[in-house]
């Protein structure tokens, strides 16, 4: 896993491709720039400790589930029950 952007927080609102804003400033940030101190981790694919990143281009395997399937690291698992930070 790279390293963590805004849009890897839960605080962050994304309001398009680029740009979202923070829930606890209100300041406007750029999604893929870096995080600040009080970063939240949200749940995604990539951090989750049954996604087995395959390829560069964050494709992998999720094996936490009843059927093995291939997904996107940056995909959002806010609401997979079986999500487990790594």
């Amino acid at each position: 896993m790279g390293k963590s952007k805004h849009n890897d927080c839960l605080n962050c609102s994304p309001i398009d491709a680029a740009k979202g804003i923070c829930r606890i400033t209100n300041e406007m940030v750029n999604i893929d720039s870096d995080i600040c101190n009080r970063f939240e981790p949200v749940p995604k694919c990539k951090n989750c400790e049954y996604f087995k990143e395959e390829k560069e281009d964050n494709l992998g395997t999720c094996t936490g589930l009843e059927k093995e399937d291939w997904t996107f690291g940056d995909l959002s698992a806010i609401t997979c029950k079986g999500h487990k930070f790594k």
